[in-house]
C-alpha cells in the first residue's frame, strides 16, 4: 500500500514539474522559411527571448540548433513540410524533442554553407526572433551569382538586337571634311557600352513593407514594378537591367547598395509604395540623397521609415558595411546627388503624366539605400499604398506597366543628354 502511494505521489510530482515547465516554456508564434539564390533564412517567431546551441555536423553537413525551453508545437514543426525542392541550400529539416526541456532542430544542407544565427527583439509586428542565414560557404559564390546574372541579361539583350544603322559619314569635298549640321541634329546618342541599370524591390521576406487597408503587401507591389521594369530596359537597345532581388526575400540596404556596385551599375533605382500617417496622402515621388538633411518634414519621415528595414528584416548587427556608417560626403558622392538630382527629375515628369504628384520637385532626406558613392541614386514612390483608393491602383496591372513606362522614359531621357563615360571593361560597342 505505501508503495502504491510513493509511486503515485511521485508521478504526481513528475507531472507538476512537467507542468511547472510548460508554463515557464517559450511558445514558438510561427516559423518562416525564406529560400533565395543568394541565402536560406529561416526566422523562428516567439512569444519571448530563448536561449540556444548551435553546432555544425559532417557526413553529410548539418548544422543543429537546440532550443532551451521551447515546446515542439505544430506552429514550429510545420516548417519542415515547408522546404521546396529548389532551395539552394537546405533539404531538409527535422524537429523534434531532444531532451526534457530541449527542442532540438536539425537543418541537412545540400552544399556547405556559413552560418549566421542571431536573435532579434520585437520589432513592428514581429515578437522575439531567432533567425538562422545559411550563405554560401565562400564570399566568392555571391559574386558569381551576381555575375551570371548580368551575362544572361547582356546574352538576352545580344539575342533580341537588329543589326544598328550606320551614321552616315561626314561628306568630303575638295579634300576638306564637310560637316552635315542634319546628321548632327538627327543622329542618336553613340553610346560605348550598355547601360546598366540597377533595379531594387523595396521591403522583401520578413520585412513586408506598409500594408494598405484591403490587405496589400508593399514587398510584393513593389516586386511586381520591379518586375516590369526590367523587361521594359531589357527590350532597350543600348541597357540592361539587373534586379537586386527577383523574388520574395529580405535583403539588408547596405547589400543592395553592395550588389549595385558589384555589376559597375550607371543608375540605382530603387522602388517603393510607401505608408503616410493619414489615409488621404496621395501622389508619386521622387528621392535623392541629402548633404544638408531633409527637404522636407515628410521627407525625413519617410527617409527613417525607409532605414528601419533593417530593424524589421533583420540583420546581423555584427556585420559592418562602410556605407551606412559614414558620416561625411565625399566629393565623388557630392557629384553623385547632383546626377540623382538630374535623373530624379526626369523620371518625375514623366510619371506625373500617369499619377497626381505629391511634390513637384525631387526631394532629398537620407535614404540609406541611396548611398552609393559613385552611383546616381534615386527611390520613387509609385503611390500611397495607405490611401485606398491607389492601393486599388497599385494593384492593377496596367497602372504598374504605366509607371514602369514612366520611368523608363525618364531614365531614357537622361542619358540622352547624360551618355556614360566608357570603361576599362567594356561590356558592348555601339
Amino acid at each position: 500500500m505505501h508503495r502504491a502511494l510513493g509511486i503515485i505521489s511521485g508521478l504526481l510530482s513528475a507531472l507538476a514539474l512537467l507542468a511547472a515547465g510548460a508554463a515557464l516554456a517559450a511558445n514558438v508564434k510561427a516559423a518562416r522559411l525564406w529560400p533565395s539564390p543568394e541565402y536560406s533564412r529561416i526566422a523562428i517567431e516567439l512569444d519571448e527571448a530563448v536561449t540556444y546551441k548551435q553546432f555544425n555536423l559532417r557526413n553529410p553537413e548539418r548544422i543543429v540548433l537546440d532550443l532551451e525551453g521551447v515546446i515542439p508545437a505544430p506552429a514550429f514543426t510545420d516548417i519542415a513540410a515547408r522546404v521546396a525542392p529548389q532551395d539552394a541550400y537546405i533539404a531538409s529539416i527535422r524537429i523534434g524533442l531532444n531532451r526534457p526541456g530541449v527542442t532540438r532542430m536539425v537543418v541537412e544542407l545540400k552544399t556547405a554553407v556559413r552560418p549566421q544565427v542571431f536573435t532579434l527583439k520585437p520589432m513592428g509586428d514581429y515578437g522575439h526572433r531567432l533567425v538562422m542565414d545559411l550563405y554560401p560557404a565562400s564570399p566568392e559564390s555571391l559574386e558569381n551569382q551576381v555575375e551570371s546574372a548580368i551575362e544572361r541579361a547582356e546574352r538576352k539583350a545580344d539575342s533580341g538586337k537588329t543589326p544598328d544603322k550606320a551614321v552616315p559619314a561626314p561628306a568630303v569635298g575638295n579634300g576638306r571634311e564637310v560637316k552635315s549640321e542634319k546628321v548632327a541634329k538627327t543622329a542618336k546618342p553613340e553610346y560605348v557600352r550598355l547601360i546598366t541599370i540597377a533595379i531594387d524591390a523595396g521591403h522583401g521576406g520578413e520585412d513586408p513593407g506598409a500594408k494598405g487597408a484591403s490587405g496589400s503587401c508593399e514587398k510584393d507591389i513593389t516586386l511586381s514594378i520591379a518586375r516590369r521594369l526590367k523587361g521594359m530596359i531589357d527590350k532597350q537597345d543600348n541597357m540592361r537591367a539587373y534586379l537586386t532581388r527577383d523574388a520574395d526575400y529580405f535583403i539588408p540596404l547596405h547589400e543592395r547598395v553592395n550588389k549595385a556596385r558589384k555589376v559597375q551599375a550607371d543608375l540605382f533605382v530603387s522602388v517603393h509604395a510607401d505608408a503616410f500617417i493619414k489615409p488621404h496622402a496621395r501622389g508619386s515621388s521622387v528621392f535623392a540623397l541629402s548633404e544638408k538633411g531633409a527637404t522636407s518634414a515628410a521627407a525625413k519621415w519617410l527617409a527613417k521609415r525607409e532605414n528601419e528595414a533593417d530593424l524589421i528584416g533583420g540583420i546581423n548587427i555584427a556585420v559592418k558595411d562602410i556605407y551606412l556608417k559614414q558620416t561625411l560626403l565625399d566629393l565623388s558622392q557630392t557629384a553623385q546627388i547632383a546626377d540623382s538630382l538630374r535623373v530624379g527629375k526626369a523620371v518625375l515628369e514623366e510619371i506625373g503624366g500617369i499619377n497626381q504628384l505629391h511634390k513637384g520637385q525631387v526631394e532629398q532626406a537620407g535614404f540609406a539605400v541611396l548611398k552609393a558613392p559613385d552611383i546616381p541614386s534615386i527611390l520613387v514612390e509609385t503611390a500611397f499604398i495607405s490611401n485606398p483608393e491607389e492601393e486599388k491602383r497599385l494593384n492593377d496591372e496596367e497602372y504598374q506597366d504605366k509607371m514602369a513606362m514612366a520611368i523608363v522614359s525618364g531614365i531614357k531621357r537622361y542619358f540622352d543628354k547624360n551618355p556614360p563615360l566608357a570603361r576599362n571593361k567594356l561590356a558592348q560597342n555601339f
